[in-house]
């Protein structure tokens, strides 16, 4: 029920026990008479007929409540949801509702948000979002065996977009392998990078097989996962390989491996990268006067890898234009498994030098053009600079 005002102090008061105040003031003129409350002033002296203007929803309630519903930023709908409680409260404004169920979608969202990316289920929804860019013109859209081009040209800092074009055109990249990291906090921009070079030139002779028909110009490049991605999942890195010349391009395919190779070449290369896998642990900080164990044990390990060569060169049955240098090969790959084996053995840096020059010599050999030649191998011997790091000058690592 409603309860009307006391009389006002200019209200006779009223007579007999039924007072009648209407009766005071006659109803106005008109077509459509109104009558008119007895007590003056304020909102009581409004018509009967008349209705209050009811106060505007508040815009910041109605902006939490969407942004609550579709979670999609939940610390801001949770702002505006305690925001425009304090501005309702103030101004008597509607939309109390909506600011309380903004306010409580929004909280809900950022635990879900916390939940997610403490147990990993972000790293699902980067998959998603990854796998949705895949083809799209993206750098997480890069597989094995494909080129593209940069909108920068060079490999160098951070990129998202890329062009896939075929690697018979002029290109800045070309991928060759594809690998994920492992979970857990972000090791940093130096811990991913060195992640990436130790496995990027580790994998790159099972796509590049044949290290003699790579160009001079041509080393590893990688794309890393930058902080903000690692956050959201993204523990992909891209192996690549790319111009040691900034703003050079690359033309046709390093590839060589099974995909391209005919199996005697593939048998060929497979036996060679034995050696070659050794001849890289070759130690370079110090000499053998500086020490001599360090470089005795390497001596050691190349004598192994040549004997593993030389036993895969053997139980190949070879074409008949390949077999007579082939056999030359593998007789100079015998004599200097030989020689590394005295190295190994040697008491002395004068001893080591002598018999592993000779070792090496053998390694370069004629012999092992001839037998390229033959197969249809490229015969051009690589050069390697004497930079004492592994990949020259050049920064290997793009973010993406």
């Amino acid at each position: 029920m409603s309860i009307p005002p006391p009389p006002g102090p200019q209200e006779p008061p009223a007579q007999g026990p039924y007072p009648q105040p209407y009766a005071q003031q006659p109803y106005p003129q008109g077509p459509f008479p109104v009558p008119q409350q007895p007590y003056p002033g304020g909102a009581w002296g409004q018509p009967y007929g008349g209705y209050p203007r009811r106060p505007p929803v508040n815009g910041l309630a109605v902006a939490a409540f969407v942004l609550g519903v579709l979670c999609c930023v939940p610390a801001v709908g949770l702002v505006l949801g305690l925001v425009a409680l304090a501005r309702i409260r103030k101004r008597g404004e509607r939309g109390k509702g909506l600011a309380v169920a903004g306010s409580v979608l929004s909280s809900v969202g950022l635990v879900l948000w916390a939940v997610t990316l403490s147990t990993g289920v972000a790293g699902e929804f980067w998959d998603g979002f990854r796998d949705a860019a895949r083809g799209e013109g993206t750098a997480y859209a890069l597989e094995k065996g494909e080129c593209f081009t940069t909108p920068s040209g060079s490999l160098q800092g951070v990129t998202y977009d890329v062009d896939q074009v075929p690697c018979a055109r002029e290109h800045d990249g070309e991928v060759f392998a594809v690998f994920d990291l492992p979970g857990g906090a972000f090791p940093g921009d130096d811990g991913i990078t060195r992640v990436a070079d130790e496995r990027c030139y580790a994998l790159q002779d099972s796509y590049a097989m044949d290290r003699w028909a790579l160009p001079g110009d041509v080393d590893v490049y990688y794309l890393t996962p930058t902080s903000q991605s690692w956050r959201a999942g993204d523990r992909e890195v891209t192996c690549l390989f790319g111009n040691t010349d900034e703003r050079g391009t690359l033309t046709g395919s390093l590839r060589t491996d099974g995909t391209t190779l005919d199996p005697d070449q593939h048998t060929y290369l497979a036996a060679e990268l034995q050696l070659y896998l050794a001849m890289d642990e070759m130690p370079v900080e110090r000499t053998a006067e500086e020490d001599l164990a360090a470089h005795t044990f390497w001596a050691t390990r190349v004598s192994a890898a040549l004997d593993r060569q030389t036993g895969m060169l053997r139980g190949h049955s070879w074409p008949a234009d390949a077999q007579r240098p082939v056999a030359a090969l593998v007789a100079d790959l015998e004599t200097a498994r030989k020689e590394f084996g005295l190295a190994s053995r040697a008491t002395d840096a004068d001893a080591y030098y002598e018999y592993s020059d000779k070792a090496i010599a053998l390694i370069d050999a004629d012999t092992a053009v001839e037998a390229r030649a033959a197969l249809g191998l490229d015969t051009t011997p690589p050069v390697y600079e004497e930079t004492g790091e592994e990949g020259g000058d050049a920064e290997p690592g793009k973010e993406v």
